[in-house]
């Protein structure tokens, strides 16, 4: 909003016709001419004491100006994503600002601005002769009392409140007797306060050029491209014709380059060349050369950070500022304080990650719907372990906050897929098994080992035997729960079970648990919903069926690749002030969310997923030591990679915006649908490794690696019920295997598997006896009365016996088919004796 000039109709003219000539000619000699009585309060007349009864003391306050976010390039060099502001201001210096510039506004708006003391007496009464008269006459308000004027509608727009900013606005630029007085008594104290350039210098900061330009610099930058520094006479000349009317002679609109010319013509270069300011030959030049703008539009709000794919990421800065209490007491203060207060916010995107991420996910993820065939979203992030930093963020649509843009184009999106909804408006995603790196953190923490046994078939689990010291009264009823592909993979060790993502597995470990601890876990890594609601901790929730964000989850796997130390993401490295002084930024807090051994340990399975696990596909083989875990949600909706290196960790989301299409029975852009997270999340990291590298995991706590050995109960002649009580007893899980052929007496254990030694807590599967198998006796050299007596003995019917050879009792046996301590099967099996 402009500070507009007095006319020859103006203010001075309406003090006339109230106070009469002879009062405020009295004013101005008595109080300007007469210095002593403006500066001790003398009054001379009554209108004297009206004068000097105004408060006399104006400040400038800090101007609004634009703040600036920044990437970092490979080289170090800062990379502007954005800026965000009211006023697109970037305040300078002195000498940062043309010569010709200063001589422009001084001869054109205030010629004797460096003689006068705040108020030009004789241009006042002129123009006051003038108004009188009814002719034209030059105005009466100096650069310190425009100065002064701009201070003030600067002050009034500060205001929060509409009601208060709109009064405080019209109290600074109504036309009245008060407000001239007024800004004639500041504009005094003024002189008293700062120097004339210091005046001329605020003056051309604070001056309006039209729109939201303000300042001398940003109007050279924007209306032609150059710093006010480099202005020619002729940009000078047409910049300062603008502040007499900033939004009818602003020249970025074409209808206003004629007048803006007119009055550079006719007013601001001949005023130059009356001041002696330029020389005729200067003024020729400059008459002659028409007013050309070069717009420069400037980097205005995150989606201008879409030209570095970084618009979510940029928006993700803009709602840290709005969130922290840091930069102010609520969101409108917190917001209009990084709008107005020319922060430079340098912060920890790395540029080169930002585009090869950008690059994997517009190789394999279309943005629109048209082209995916339904509302297919994706995201890409990526977290520093050790540190929190956000090195990349990116998905597969263009940030727009404009509902003009994203009500037509589907390819554009204001919502940010990578965080919270109080950080970008989504509520997250089902996170599937990646989930289940917090079931094994709790079993590993809990003393037991990645090589334990446990049951991996599909079956029916109890919801009673789920604990949970949190809710109380467990759940009831019966859980059906199949594997991924309906697999059966029947007993497996943990290591298998993580590295093939075995959902029956990891429940019968949940059942070993406590929920509320493996929920308790999961927070520790920092893992919460999008929507800002409580973590659930039912059985399900252990094949990850909370909501939460890609950002979170790569926070979380930097921590298990940072030795277990958990470090809450950052994305602001470094803020300075319009000043150029460091301010605190927001940091990362940093905890042991597991111990370092658990961490170890936990790497150690988790590097199977993608060494031959369900992540295969998504091995960079670079030689890069590498971790993951996979994610694929109900219906198949949601597809996850989340691993990483001992320096990055990236999390990959592809799956329904809106919808429950399946992921993987569907292509996209001619892919398999469930594998576009592993060819993301590979060739991005292929790049990232080249940059990042990586070093070898720490190796696994022995202990947590290979469990304790416990030696299984002898179960020889146990019937079903005691067999179990013996097994779960030594802590073992009891698995009923059902009868098999056996030797042992019907109903009685047959064997268990495994035997012997096994780690505790392993499931040991008991099988019982049919029955139906008999050992044959060795019979050799025996007679035949002796041989057959021994067979039959041995529980196998006679009827069985074949006789190959002489056939009486004195008969010597010679051998048998089958041989001595071979099993057959009672009734059915023939026993061959051959004699002689």
């Amino acid at each position: 909003m402009s500070a507009p000039k007095a006319s020859a109709s103006g203010v001075v003219g309406a003090i006339l016709g109230i106070v009469g000539m002879s009062a405020i000619a009295g004013i101005l000699v008595t109080a300007m001419v007469t210095p002593a009585l403006a500066v001790t309060g003398i009054a001379a007349n009554n209108s004297i004491g009206m004068f000097e009864n105004l408060p006399s003391y104006i400040k400038p306050d800090t101007l609004a100006q634009k703040t600036n976010i920044f990437a970092t390039k490979s080289d170090g060099t800062p990379v502007l994503l954005a800026s965000v502001f009211e006023q697109d201001r970037e305040e300078v210096g002195w000498d940062q600002i043309s010569q010709y510039v200063k001589d422009a506004v001084v001869s054109t708006e205030d010629p004797r601005f460096y003689t006068h003391g705040g108020v030009d007496v004789a241009s006042s009464l002129r123009a006051a002769a003038g108004n009188a008269a009814g002719t034209s006459a030059s105005g009466a308000s100096t650069i310190s009392m425009q100065y002064v004027r701009n201070i003030q509608v600067q002050k009034a727009e500060a205001i929060q409140d509409p009601a208060q900013r709109d009064a405080a606005y019209a109290e600074a630029t109504k036309t009245s007797i008060d407000r001239k007085l007024k800004e004639m008594k500041l504009a005094i104290g003024l002189e008293k306060s700062y120097s004339k350039d210091d005046i001329l210098l605020g003056y051309l900061n604070i001056a309006p050029f039209g729109g939201r330009v303000y300042g001398i610099q940003s109007a050279a930058q924007y209306y032609f491209s150059v710093n006010a520094s480099d202005l020619t006479i002729a940009q000078a000349a047409s910049l300062v014709a603008t502040v007499n009317a900033p939004n009818d002679l602003n020249i970025d609109n074409p209808a206003n380059v004629a007048d803006n010319q007119a009055r550079r013509d006719k007013d601001v270069l001949p005023s130059m060349l009356k001041e002696h300011t330029i020389t005729q030959a200067q003024y020729d030049e400059a008459i002659a050369t028409p007013v050309t703008p070069k717009i420069s539009q400037p980097s205005t709000g995150c989606q201008t950070a879409n030209d570095y794919a970084a618009g979510f990421f940029c928006d993700y800065v803009t709602h840290i500022v709005k969130n922290d209490p840091a930069f102010g007491a609520d969101e409108d203060t917190r917001w209009n304080n990084f709008k107005t207060g020319g922060y430079q916010i340098y912060t920890t995107l790395d540029m080169d990650l930002q585009n090869a991420a950008m690059a994997a996910m517009n190789s394999y993820v279309p943005k629109s719907k048209a082209e995916a065939g339904f509302d297919l979203g994706s995201s890409l992030v990526t977290v520093q372990p050790g540190t929190g930093k956000v090195l990349a963020m990116v998905q597969n649509k263009d940030f727009s906050a404009d509902p003009d843009v994203t009500a037509t184009n589907d390819g554009a999106t204001a919502i940010n897929y990578s965080t919270d909804f109080d950080y970008g408006g989504s509520t997250g995603f089902q996170v599937g098994s990646t989930y289940k790196i917090f079931t094994l953190a709790e079993w590993l923490k809990t003393g037991h080992s990645l090589n334990d046994v446990i049951n991996g078939n599909a079956g029916t689990l109890n919801l009673a035997q789920f604990k949970d010291s949190c809710l109380g009264d467990p759940n009831s009823g019966p859980y059906a729960v199949v594997n991924d592909g309906g697999s059966n993979p029947g007993n497996v060790t943990v290591m298998q079970a993580t590295a093939n993502s075995v959902n029956l597995a990891f429940l019968r470990m949940a059942q070993k648990l406590d929920q509320c601890e493996i929920r308790k876990t999961a927070e520790s890594f920092g893992v919460h919903r999008a929507d800002g609601s409580a973590l659930t901790e039912f059985p399900s929730d252990v094949l990850g069926t909370n909501e939460v964000a890609p950002l979170t989850m790569a926070a979380a796997f930097a921590g298990v690749a940072a030795d277990g130390n958990f470090c809450t993401p950052i994305a602001i490295s470094k803020i300075l002030d319009a000043n150029g002084a460091e301010l605190p930024a927001p940091t990362s807090t940093c905890s042991q969310a597991v111990p370092a051994n658990v961490a170890s340990t936990m790497l150690t399975a988790l590097q199977g997923v993608i060494n031959g696990g369900t992540a295969t596909l998504s091995n960079p083989n670079d030689g890069i030591p590498h971790f993951g875990k996979t994610g694929t949600t109900d219906s198949e909706k949601d597809t996850w990679f989340v691993g990483g290196s001992t320096t990055l960790a990236t999390a990959v989301w592809v799956g329904n915006v809106v919808g429950k299409v399946s992921i993987r029975n569907t292509t996209i852009s001619g892919n398999s649908g469930g594998n576009v997270r592993h060819y993301i999340w590979k060739q991005y990291m292929t790049d990232a490794d080249g940059k990042y590298g990586g070093d070898a995991f720490p190796a696994p706590d022995p202990t947590l690696l290979n469990g304790v050995k416990v030696a299984i109960p002898n179960l020889a002649g146990m019937t079903i019920d005691q067999a179990k009580a013996a097994i779960t007893a030594a802590g073992f899980d009891f698995q009923d295997g059902g009868q098999v052929d056996g030797t042992a007496a019907a109903g009685t254990v047959a064997s268990s598997n495994p035997e012997g030694f096994t780690n505790k807590g392993s499931t040991v599967v008991v099988y019982t006896s049919n029955g139906q198998l008999r050992t044959v006796p060795d019979v050799n050299n025996k007679s035949l009365k002796d041989a057959k007596a021994a067979i039959t003995g041995a529980g196998i019917e006679a009827n069985q016996i074949i006789v190959q050879g002489p056939n009486n009792d004195n008969s010597i046996v010679t051998g048998t088919n089958p041989g001595g301590g071979t099993v057959i099967r009672y009734g059915t099996d023939q026993l061959r004796i051959t004699t002689k």
